[in-house]
């Protein structure tokens, strides 16, 4: 372990960088790790992913000025080092901490952070928009987007890369191929990187060829090359049975596989290719996880992490969450029912369908890192008689809009929706909280929503969907554990939807509506303003869309002022539908909305971004009793 930081500082500039000799980039590098593991294991992040490009990103910042040229980094939960290279080293044990430092790149945060990330697939067209930008303001400044070969499954990198392998804007592109995303990488272009990394040694020198010709020949020497790749690939196809690199047929000049972890080949890579006026692609292998045994062995076990202790590794949970619930009904049910499938976006172990996966092989489909696809795969699946579940974050499906909307909802497919991580998810911070699932979706024609509370109400919420809904369905549950009892119930009778549940009742001064799991935060504001005097009750809804509103007014019985909460926005939410349709139905009731009016509250626990939000049990009690 180090304790004392010879290279490390808040100091570094990129003349510092520029001026290391080989062997001080080294000990930086073990500097950087050694930070990095001892940090992450305190605060929890993501480790192996980090580890994973220790030495790709101190070539970077040797080669390029952090301080002028933009480095978009994608997803970016592999750029701790660069937050560490880049003045905020004396700031990093508040990393993903409330008031800290993001586990992603924040342009709020550093002027030296580009783009702000957080979801996949992105950095080549955010990339692509300044090197446009910076030609049309005529400036000379590098811009490189770094991109994971997990990333490159989504639909938006492929859209990108078209647009500039065809515009030809000078720009790198490094492809960081460690054959890993969150799980390991599935489809095609896994198998086409694979054949990649042994098959492209003849890039340097073909290249080098091409630019003596065109030089020294200007008439006739595009013809002359033109001629010679013809012949080329005809024997080397003929030969190796390889094709031209489909990077190449896009308009890029590809260089690689590079060893990701050789800091001085990646220099001379960089300064070799930083300078073409042409898109180039650099493709990097790397190891996720480098360094940390663990990590090496288990790498999507250290993808994302709580607190650990490093010298025994991650302790394997056994606690039951809202995840391992959905596993077990989502396998249970599909032991009942053949047609249930269930798809993953590269996503099984976080979404809890490796066991399934494991128990159904052949009825498991995890498409990569592509919403939209899975999406539109489910409803084709769906019109074909199967009933698909489908598993994905709830930030992640924002993504997947469109595919809800035109190829479920308006053909009526019966398509599940399992949208884990809905409500506030901690220390990950705004861009991976799920408050706006319940706009979202509740927008969208034919749409069942679902919220339960508790992991039966989810069993039976699962239940239902799978097996009453006729059209799209979602049942929306957030990450970690229940605090209600779990009293392992299942519907006996399906005829009907959930019905708002009495949770409280301590008298008629006001009622609280409320749906999933921040039940638990309005029945502990009940229990604190029926200390004080003022008696209300609780409603818990587990139906969110279509509202059971007749069913709510009888509950509510004679309290006249109703307040909603719920771990979503205001906009759209459940309490502006309540407040429309309660209003309409009797001007007599007063309705208002406590939701999350802010949905930028940065990183932090869930419980300190409920206050924040003024959603925890005591802000809510403190705001009806000032208001009856």
């Amino acid at each position: 372990m180090i304790l004392d930081y010879k290279y490390l500082s808040d100091d570094i500039t990129p003349e510092y960088l520029k001026g290391l000799k080989s062997s001080d980039r080294t000990k930086l590098c073990a500097e950087l790790r050694e930070k990095i593991i001892s940090t992450v294991s305190s605060n929890g992040g993501h480790l192996a992913s980090n580890l994973g490009t220790v030495e790709l990103t101190v070539a970077l910042l040797s080669v390029f000025d952090y301080t002028k040229d933009k480095i978009v980094f994608d997803v970016g939960h592999q750029a701790y080092s660069y937050k560490l290279l880049t003045g905020r080293f004396s700031r990093f044990s508040t990393l993903r901490q409330k008031g800290g430092i993001s586990g992603f790149p924040r342009r709020s945060e550093s002027p030296y952070d580009a783009f702000d990330t957080g979801h996949s697939s992105t950095s080549v067209s955010a990339a692509v928009g300044m090197a446009r930008a910076r030609d049309l303001s005529g400036d000379d400044n590098y811009v490189v987007a770094v991109i994971g070969d997990g990333a490159m499954t989504g639909g938006l990198a492929y859209e990108a890369l078209n647009d500039l392998g065809h515009s030809g804007n000078k720009m790198t592109v490094i492809l960081n191929d460690n054959e890993m995303s969150i799980d390991k990488n599935v489809g095609g272009m896994s198998r086409y990187l694979k054949n990649l990394r042994i098959s492209s040694g003849y890039i340097s020198a073909k290249r080098n060829t091409e630019n003596f010709i065109v030089k020294n020949l200007p008439v006739i020497g595009k013809p002359i090359v033109r001629m010679i790749m013809a012949i080329k690939n005809f024997f080397r196809f003929l030969v190796n049975k390889q094709v031209p690199s489909m990077f190449e047929d896009l308009g890029f000049l590809y260089y690689g596989p590079i060893d990701g972890h050789d800091t001085e080949a990646l220099i001379k890579a960089l300064d070799a290719v930083k300078d073409l006026r042409k898109p180039v692609l650099l493709h990097v292998c790397t190891k996720k996880g480098k360094g940390y045994s663990f990590a090496e062995q288990n790498p999507s076990d250290y993808h994302g992490v709580g607190p650990f202790d490093r010298e025994k590794g991650v302790a394997k949970n056994n606690k039951l969450t809202y995840t391992s619930a959905f596993s077990g009904a989502v396998t249970d049910l599909a032991s009942k029912n053949k047609k249930i499938v269930a798809i993953s976006a590269a996503m099984a172990q976080g979404t809890g369908l490796d066991r399934f996966a494991h128990k159904f092989p052949d009825r498991f489909f995890d498409c990569g890192i592509a919403e939209e696809h899975a999406v539109t795969m489910a409803a084709g699946m769906a019109v074909s008689g199967y009933i698909p579940v489908v598993a994905i974050y709830s930030s992640f499906l924002q993504r997947a809009y469109d595919s809800i909307i035109h190829d479920v909802a308006f053909m009526n497919n019966h398509v599940v929706f399992a949208v884990d991580r809905a409500g506030f998810v901690g220390n990950d911070g705004h861009t991976h909280n799920g408050l706006y699932d319940i706009t979202y979706l509740n927008s969208v024609p034919s749409m069942t929503l679902l919220s339960p509370r508790d992991y039966t109400d989810l069993r039976n919420c699962l239940n239902y969907a799978v097996n009453k809904c006729e059209g799209p369905c979602a049942v929306r549950y957030p990450r970690g554990s229940s605090v209600f009892e779990d009293k392992d119930t299942l519907y006996t009778d399906l005829s009907d939807l959930p019905k708002p549940h009495m949770s409280k009742d301590e008298g008629d001064d006001f009622a609280i509506i409320s749906c999933g799991t921040i039940a638990s935060e309005c029945d502990a504001a009940v229990d604190h303003l029926s200390a004080k005097g003022i008696k209300g009750k609780h409603i818990s809804l587990t139906l969110v869309s279509p509202l059971p509103t007749a069913e709510i007014m009888k509950a509510c019985g004679n309290a006249r002022k109703i307040y909603t909460v719920e771990e979503g926005v205001v906009s759209g939410g459940m309490g502006e539908a309540i407040c429309g349709l309660i209003s309409a139905s009797d001007p007599s009731y007063n309705v208002k909305v406590f939701a999350v009016e802010d949905p930028m509250i940065r990183a932090g626990s869930v419980k300190q971004q409920l206050e924040d939000a003024r959603l925890d049990s005591k802000s809510i009690a403190e705001r009806i009793a000032s208001d009856v």
